[in-house]
């Protein structure tokens, strides 16, 4: 990988090192919370729910103690300026943030003086290579909300930073922690996995590659449960439905159903050797967030940027086979 290209040229270190681990405060509901020494959290993009999600659950008086006591103290609120439905949460975002007792700063060079870790939560995946190394050359341990990148050739450029500077990163939906996968994973439940079909929407964004907007969420699932080793993928398109089948080099197919009308929901099912059993059920935010806070700890990623890889080259191969009417896409030579 390398970074030769003239959209990797241009990205220039503006980042601010040395932020310090003076015990500080945060005013939460009327009080002043104490925040430990490096567990300064902030976030860079406020166009997303994700980033008040987060935030609240952080931050909350009652949090519990599997957050280790980080809190949010600081935010960057760009973030989407061209995406319409992100940009607009914006202002409303700001000021739910500040009731949290977040300070909004100017820039990223301004947040990363206040915080000790960063969560990148903007929606919009074309500014994460952009946004990614000014905090890798800070040496701070950052989460990149999904997508990590709106390409393969910008997620293969985040990782390489992040190697050369010394600063591991994960991506991840929290669609990847459904309750029930590490025990179809493990054999636990009906043995050897022999192939599994997720189902989410699959909205569209013009911005984006069609499944790096919204079907990553599905495409979680299905790596969540088999892991890497995709060798071919094949698309069928339709306005209102998407289906993606790849095919891993041990024989085992993952089918990913991309949903666009009637109601929308998450899931799948996975078929091992001795029966078949539904993924799920969705738990929300915190089975995410634990894990997070567990890497802000360790600095251990809890995926490896081998298996984001994968899943994006995944995504990429399913646009590339939409163009080829339906036609087979080699996963493993696009992330040659």
């Amino acid at each position: 990988m390398n970074l030769s290209n003239t959209r990797r040229k241009f990205l220039i270190d503006f980042a601010a090192l040395g932020a310090g681990f003076s015990l500080s405060t945060l005013p939460i509901m009327g009080k002043e919370q104490p925040v430990s020494p490096g567990k300064r959290v902030g976030i860079i993009g406020l166009d997303t729910s994700h980033s008040l999600a987060f935030s609240k659950v952080l931050n909350a008086a009652d949090a519990s103690l599997e957050l280790k006591g980080y809190k949010v103290v600081a935010a960057y609120p760009y973030g989407s300026r061209t995406i319409a439905s992100s940009a607009k949460r914006i202002p409303g975002y700001i000021d739910e943030m500040k009731s949290l007792g977040v300070r909004i700063v100017d820039s990223i060079a301004e947040l990363l003086e206040q915080v000790d870790v960063v969560l990148l939560e903007t929606n919009d995946g074309r500014l994460h290579l952009e946004q990614a190394l000014p905090v890798f050359k800070a040496g701070k341990r950052l989460f990149i909300d999904k997508p990590i990148a709106a390409s393969l050739a910008d997620a293969k450029a985040i990782f390489e930073a992040s190697e050369r500077y010394g600063v591991p990163t994960f991506s991840s939906s929290s669609l990847r922690y459904l309750e029930n996968i590490p025990d179809l994973k493990s054999g636990k439940l009906i043995g050897s996995i022999t192939g599994v079909d997720a189902f989410a929407p699959a909205t569209l964004e013009p911005s984006h590659p069609d499944l790096f907007w919204y079907g990553i969420h599905g495409i979680e699932i299905l790596y969540a449960v088999l892991g890497t080793g995709c060798q071919e993928v094949r698309r069928i398109y339709a306005a209102e439905t998407d289906i993606v089948v790849g095919t891993w080099t041990d024989g085992r197919v993952g089918v990913f159903r991309g949903l666009r009308s009637g109601k929308n929901g998450y899931g799948g099912m996975a078929y091992g050797e001795k029966g078949q059993a539904v993924i799920g059920k969705y738990s929300g935010y915190l089975p995410l967030l634990y894990r997070i806070v567990e890497y802000f700890d360790t600095g251990v990623v809890p995926v490896s940027p081998a298996e984001t890889l994968e899943l994006v080259a995944f995504m990429e191969a399913a646009d590339l086979s939409k163009r080829k009417g339906g036609g087979p896409v080699n996963v493993q030579k696009l992330l040659s």
